[in-house]
């Protein structure tokens, strides 16, 4: 197969894209559930407990094969999983699920998108890295498209109350992943991508399932058959797939990297939100997907000797900072 002559950032690259494509998928697959007709709509809790549970089997297969022949974890391993695992997939998808009820699927991936920002200036602020003018470059390209399409659907919106309260959970949301992306890379490098994720959404799932056990009854489980098709879908395409896929492009390109090609999924949210929602689109998103595709080229390009040898001493700096 071709891709196995790849060098690893190429590999880490095409892996990035194609976790972006998933995550893309998932605000879609959350609004068409919410869109299902029943007497009472599906709640968040709900729907993020079916998502972790179709995900489940996943999780503990990989989990167990990839911890057979692998040190014991340590107690502060552990600590770190729970942390990141309660702070990504677990924090960050409920703000985000309470948010898409009170806005739309491609204005929720753009604030978002926040994120990456966030995550280089956790890195820059507390794990001893600095950001290159390439991310800087490509930062401010990907960031100026999202500023113009979220204009454009701030201009459309009926009620701005509503619009700025889901505005402020999905910004929450994005806080909560900068963290778990930021912190993520060095116990990646430890313990491996497939391990790490693996555990780290056993503890975001147990999480899920006792926040459902507290607030919910069990017969909010008795869903129509598409809710249960979208929590399946979502499951797969935009869970499973793209975490291990995001988590293998973080171990071959870096955590920065990784996020600044994962801009191109607010550009895909937009277009399958017009395609599949009937979301308006206009030449102001247009532009700015356009801005947001140029940051994605510009991150994706190979890296010169200078950026090489940086690199290798953010990451000298990281484990230094580690121990």
């Amino acid at each position: 197969m071709p891709w196995k002559h790849w060098s690893a950032e190429r590999l880490g690259i095409a892996l990035a894209v194609l976790a972006a494509l998933g995550f893309s998928f998932k605000a879609i697959f959350v609004k068409l559930a919410y869109a299902v007709p029943q007497a009472v709509p599906v709640d968040a809790v709900t729907l993020l407990a079916l998502r972790m549970v179709f995900s489940l089997p996943v999780f503990v297969w990989v989990g167990f094969q990839s911890s057979r022949n692998a040190a014991p974890l340590k107690r502060r391993d552990w600590l770190w999983l729970t942390a990141l695992g309660l702070l990504g997939y677990y924090g960050a998808s409920i703000l985000d699920f309470i948010g898409l009820r009170y806005i739309t699927a491609g204005l929720e991936r753009l604030i978002l998108f926040t994120y990456p920002t966030l995550t280089i200036l956790i890195g820059v602020l507390f794990m001893g890295k600095t950001a290159s003018r390439r991310e800087i470059g490509a930062l401010a390209l990907s960031y100026g498209g999202i500023g113009l399409a979220f204009a454009h659907d701030l201009h459309l919106a009926g009620d701005v109350k509503m619009v700025l309260l889901g505005a402020a959970f999905v910004l929450g949301s994005s806080l909560c992943y900068a963290f778990y992306q930021a912190g993520s890379e060095p116990v990646i490098r430890q313990l491996g991508a497939a391990r790490f994720t693996a555990l780290a959404l056993l503890v975001s799932t147990l999480a899920t399932l006792l926040h459902f056990a507290l607030t919910q009854p069990l017969q909010a489980l008795a869903q129509p058959l598409p809710v249960y098709g979208y929590g399946a879908a979502m499951a797969l395409f935009s869970t499973v797939l793209p975490v291990f896929m995001s988590s293998a492009a973080i171990r071959r390109i870096g955590a920065a990297k990784s996020v600044l090609i994962g801009t191109l999924g607010p550009v895909l949210t937009i277009f399958f939100g017009w395609w599949l929602l009937n979301e308006a689109l206009s030449l102001a998103q247009l532009a700015g997907a356009g801005l947001v595709l140029a940051g994605v080229l510009l991150a994706s390009r190979p890296q010169t000797a200078a950026d090489r040898e940086r690199a290798a001493f953010n990451s000298a700096s990281a484990l230094k900072h580690e121990r």
